[in-house]
């Protein structure tokens, strides 16, 4: 929460705005919201590349596999088993209505829409692995051993058996690539990955920092608590408290998420506040598109409201402005690629591996590419 007045010595009480010149709190702002933003090169692992774009034809690629290819995939197998038996297997709801949690209890009961959604996985499984395979072939993914596959998509277990069929798959043809699922949830990984993009010389002075996630669907803000003394890697990093926003279901305005936002982070900050959390003065965004260093997105926001990558937009200062300090301190945004941040959070996880990779399953596919400054088998060595 923004800080309270404080005393001057001789007794009177000023904001520390009123004793600031225009040109003096135009340049602390912007000292605010310098970044790194889309930081590259970390200590211990650098981003390879990231939104990579490939096509067939007119399509892209990764369209092929993202969550939407599956709930078309299972809405063309409806069609199918409605033709065949005269009856819609899975009822009259539409297949975009129908959450996770009653898929998988359709998949466990057996019977047509079992059928109808094995079929589908098996389509989808086909489409992964052949998305894999396809950016395994690009300069930027040469040399991947392990590929995380992220989003919401594998938290059902509808997603998760079609993902393990798809690294069966691989297998088979002998693609020397391991598939793997992310550690943490799929609302944390977003917002867990900042503590590895965070200044470490501000970690170790607080307990936790605020991060947000931005999809085409949801908006998820949290505490991360690093535990940073405790596990240095930060492999015990953990949300304590997350906000959660559909904000499609409400179509809202571009400045109308970024206020949502603002809304839930000050929710987030008076509950670290009651239950003693030290939170550090630094926000981390994490959003579709490609990321410029300084702040503005250059594109790839086509699911997000309004135009973000307008020259007079700047997400970062936004939010600055909007909240200037958190406890004693001057807020710091930084801003990165979603996929990307969402890839960090597996980075205690792959130090067994030289290259690796992320693929995000949601509205669309996002993807990133990695390669850890040293491994845990050459510092055995």
């Amino acid at each position: 929460m923004a800080s309270k007045d404080k005393k001057d010595e001789d007794g009177s009480t000023r904001k520390k705005a009123d004793r600031l010149s225009e040109k003096d709190l135009k340049a602390q702002r912007d000292l605010c919201v310098l970044g790194p933003h889309g930081e590259l090169a970390l200590p211990s692992v650098s981003i390879d590349g990231y939104s990579l774009e490939l096509r067939e034809g007119e399509e892209f690629v990764g369209d092929n596999a993202s969550r939407t290819a599956f709930r078309h995939m299972l809405d063309a197998w409806r069609r199918v088993f409605t033709e065949m038996a005269g009856k819609d297997p899975m009822g009259s709801k539409p297949t975009l209505e129908i959450g996770k949690q009653r898929l998988d209890e359709m998949l466990e009961r057996d019977g047509p829409a079992a059928a109808a959604i094995r079929a589908a996985q098996d389509d989808y499984a086909l489409q992964l692995a052949h998305v894999t395979k396809r950016f395994l072939k690009h300069k930027t993914w040469k040399g991947v051993e392990r590929v995380i596959v992220g989003g919401g998509f594998h938290q059902s277990e509808v997603g998760e058996q079609a993902i393990n069929a798809a690294a069966k798959l691989l297998a088979e043809d002998k693609v020397p690539v391991e598939l793997r699922t992310l550690h943490h949830h799929a609302d944390d990984g977003g917002l867990v990955g900042w503590v590895h993009l965070a200044p470490t010389a501000l970690l170790q002075s607080y307990d936790a920092i605020l991060a947000v996630d931005i999809g085409g669907t949801n908006v998820r803000c949290g505490i991360v608590v690093t535990h940073l003394h405790k596990t240095p890697d930060m492999s015990k990093a953990e949300v304590v408290k997350r906000e959660k926003w559909g904000h499609a279901s409400e179509d809202p305005k571009r400045d109308e998420l970024v206020g949502g936002i603002v809304d839930m982070l000050e929710k987030l900050l008076a509950y670290a506040d009651k239950h003693g959390i030290r939170v550090a003065p630094f926000i981390g965004v994490a959003c579709p598109g490609l990321i410029c260093e300084d702040g503005s997105i250059a594109g790839g926001t086509q699911n997000l409201p309004g135009n973000w990558e307008s020259m007079r937009f700047h997400l970062p200062r936004d939010l600055c402005d909007r909240l200037p300090t958190i406890g004693d301190g001057r807020t710091q945004v930084c801003l990165h690629n979603d996929a990307v941040v969402q890839g960090l959070s597996e980075l205690p996880f792959t130090q067994d591996v030289k290259r690796w990779a992320v693929l995000t399953v949601g509205t669309g596919l996002g993807n990133a590419t990695y390669t850890n400054a040293t491994t845990t088998a050459a510092a055995a060595k």
